[in-house]
């Protein structure tokens, strides 16, 4: 009833406010107007503050809304902002022609702001602040947190190494949204359990009510109406040293027409304040607040998985870059190798035209013109493929028909360091048991089944509490006039008018506090559970997921030690595959020169020239495969030494808001000397004014 005046009584200003609040929004708008300026409007907004729209705000909601001033604050719904899915204005300032030039750092940067597995994986930290504030509050549970790591965008796949070039896995797992069992996939089925806590948020009940009641009487001694009123309020808090305090306070006014009752309307009022400690189970800060440290480890787990999904998607991201300058490149190297055909199929017949070259020759170079026609086409629709994917892994939404119909030109290519840097493998591999998110979960989740098995412990306690109270009783009232002698009661069962003194409900309320009717104890309960069986089983349980723990840390230890020795082996691989496939097309080259020297010579057939020509275009191929399966192993060694982030120079802070401040400068990578479209040109279709549908 409170809270409703007080919601009524705050309205009016709330409307005031609210109103006043338009009417400036009004005089700002005509301001503007009157400088010349138009309003803001999504066309003429500038980029930055529109950046700034983009960004995701992450807020600390553990903390719970303030009750003062506005005391009804608690209990009012929290209003969140809807995701925006519209894609920030980086991807347009790209965009030129009808066409996005993309480097690999433009890349990363774009997929720290529009990549929708990293806006999924945002809200994940504000889940786990929630879970602190329900701690706190005096929660028995909590929900957990989500520590998978979301590959929901198609393509590149994590660490590139299988599989051919320009084909990986896909990056999609089988569960939604990667999310598995516990950290790292295992079971956490007794982590927060112990003695139940009391609410550390005072908990206030309050009961008004008002009985009218009306009796067909059997007796002389019976009443035909009564009328009692109820006001009861108790408070109850529990704290965390295993504290509880019970507060209560009891009204009551009863009216009747009972002639036997002295006293009508009766006031009976009561309080009793208790006070109860948890002796032995329940003793204790660790086991009353060891959810609250829980879930602020949790909170730890979620920011190390966020930083594990920025490293799995940017991995991700590079891979599909190369990918995409693989298909680039491969394109060129066929296009050259279909106009070498095409060239020597126009020379062969002319040669054949004026007799000099047999008809067979003609239809050999036709078929090797087909042959590189089907390898173009091939090449073509796998750019086309992971044009497709670039965007899709880029951008929150391809509703755009610009961006969806836009070509993506990587204005990057592969760089081949002309020393491999030498590092010790040890070197690596501590650098990876510092920096790999995987294991820091690990640690913290081993923390945390710390804390729950201490708690079982207590747990397996019997339950002993101590408790004190003190409380009084006070009655009022007025002397009924139909239990009064002369006035309607019954001879010799009737009082003596002012036998009993009127009392008011504040005499009433006094004679709590003075101890007339005090009443005050002490005591303790003992609870024993015979053969504590489900106690035991959960401490033993817990014990067991703890040691399981411990040992599949272990094992990430040691599957993180074979991955760093694993990159750093593709590594030195996949550099000895370039320089032989450098080698190669050197080689290629040579032979395709010499050929043609002995064609025009006439030692030599124009079959054996396209037949060099075509082991010229599949070792270029080899080479640029090479090339990129090489930048994959450099990622994949970065990621394997947790260091990806680092090298790339990609800031969190950006990541968590979706706002890239300070560009990524990824390493490898040289800028390409010929920007150019690959793709054929389509023809312009003449535009026709819109019309109804001809049949």
């Amino acid at each position: 009833m409170c809270l409703s005046r007080l919601k009524c009584a705050l309205s009016p200003l709330l409307a005031a406010i609210l109103v006043c609040s338009n009417v400036t929004v009004l005089w700002a708008q005509e301001a503007q107007t009157a400088q010349g300026q138009n309003p803001p409007t999504p066309a003429n907004l500038p980029q930055a503050p529109a950046a700034q729209q983009q960004q995701f705000v992450l807020r600390d909601y553990s903390k719970p809304k303030r009750a003062f001033p506005n005391v009804i604050a608690p209990y009012t719904p929290e209003e969140l902002p809807v995701p925006n899915l519209a894609n920030t204005p980086r991807l347009d300032q790209l965009m030129r022609d009808g066409k996005l030039y993309l480097s690999m750092d433009d890349a990363v940067a774009l997929a720290l702001e529009n990549n929708m597995d990293i806006a999924i994986a945002r809200y994940n930290m504000g889940i786990a602040d929630t879970e602190i504030l329900r701690a706190k509050g005096g929660s028995n549970n909590f929900f957990g947190v989500n520590t998978g790591i979301v590959q929901n965008t198609p393509g590149g796949g994590v660490g590139g190494l299988s599989g051919s070039v320009g084909s990986g896995p896909g990056g999609t797992t089988a569960a939604p949204g990667g999310i598995g069992a516990g950290t790292n996939g295992l079971v956490s089925s007794t982590v927060g359990l112990g003695p139940l806590i009391t609410s550390f948020d005072p908990v206030v009940t309050g009961t008004l009510q008002s009985d009218h009641s009306r009796f067909e009487c059997t007796s002389i001694f019976c009443g035909s109406v009564q009328n009692t009123t109820t006001a009861n309020f108790n408070y109850l808090q529990g704290l965390e040293w295993g504290t509880n305090v019970a507060v209560g306070f009891t009204n009551s006014r009863i009216t009747t027409n009972n002639p036997f009752t002295i006293v009508s309307p009766s006031l009976n009022s009561g309080f009793k304040f208790q006070l109860t400690q948890h002796l032995l189970q329940g003793f204790g800060l660790l086991p009353n607040n060891r959810l609250i440290r829980i879930t602020k480890n949790n909170r730890e787990i979620t920011d190390v998985a966020f930083r594990l999904q920025i490293i799995t998607t940017v991995d991700q991201i590079e891979n599909l870059y190369w990918n995409l300058v693989y298909a680039y490149e491969n394109v060129k190297v066929q296009q050259e190798a279909l106009a070498f055909a095409q060239k020597t199929l126009s020379d062969n017949q002319k040669q054949v035209q004026i007799g000099s070259l047999a008809p067979i020759e003609v239809v050999r170079a036709q078929n090797t013109v087909a042959a590189d026609q089907q390898n173009l086409i091939q090449a073509q629709t796998n750019l086309d493929l992971q044009q497709l994917l670039m965007k899709n892994a880029l951008s929150r939404t391809l509703q755009d028909p610009t961006l969806a119909s836009a070509e993506v030109i990587p204005t990057a290519t592969m760089a081949l360091p002309q020393q491999e840097p030498v590092v010790p493998t040890q070197d690596l591999i501590q650098e990876a048991l510092q920096h790999r998110p995987e294991l820091a979960e690990s640690r913290i989740d081993l923390s945390n089944r710390e804390i729950s098995q201490k708690a079982l412990k207590n747990a397996l306690l019997p339950s002993v509490d101590v408790f004190a109270y003190y409380g009084g009783a006070g009655a009022g009232g007025e002397q009924n006039p139909r239990s009064t002698c002369g006035t309607g009661g019954l001879p010799g069962l009737c009082s003596r008018p002012g036998s009993f003194q009127t009392t008011s409900y504040g005499s009433t309320l006094d004679k709590l506090v003075t101890s007339t009717a005090p009443d005050k104890g002490a005591g303790f309960t003992l609870t024993i559970p015979i053969r504590n069986r489900q106690a035991q089983a959960l401490q033993v349980r817990s014990e067991l997921e703890q040691r399981q723990a411990r040992m599949r840390l272990q094992q990430i230890e040691n599957q993180v030690t074979i991955e760093v020795r694993n990159a750093q082996f593709s590594v030195t691989q996949n550099r000895a595959a370039v320089q032989s496939s450098q080698a190669a097309v050197e080689l290629a080259k040579q032979s395709l020169d010499a050929e043609q020297k002995k064609f025009n010579l006439g030692a030599s057939t124009s079959t054996l020239v396209l037949q060099n020509q075509s082991a010229l275009a599949t070792a270029q191929s080899n080479l640029v495969s090479a090339m990129a399966a090489y930048e994959k192993a450099q990622i994949e060694l970065d990621r394997a030494t947790g260091l990806l982030l680092e090298h790339a120079g990609i800031v969190m802070s950006d990541a968590v808001r979706g706002e890239v401040t300070h560009m990524p400068k990824i390493p490898f990578v040289a800028p390409r000397s010929d920007v150019r479209s690959v793709m054929p040109s389509q023809p312009e279709q003449p535009s026709q004014p819109a019309g109804p549908p001809q049949r």
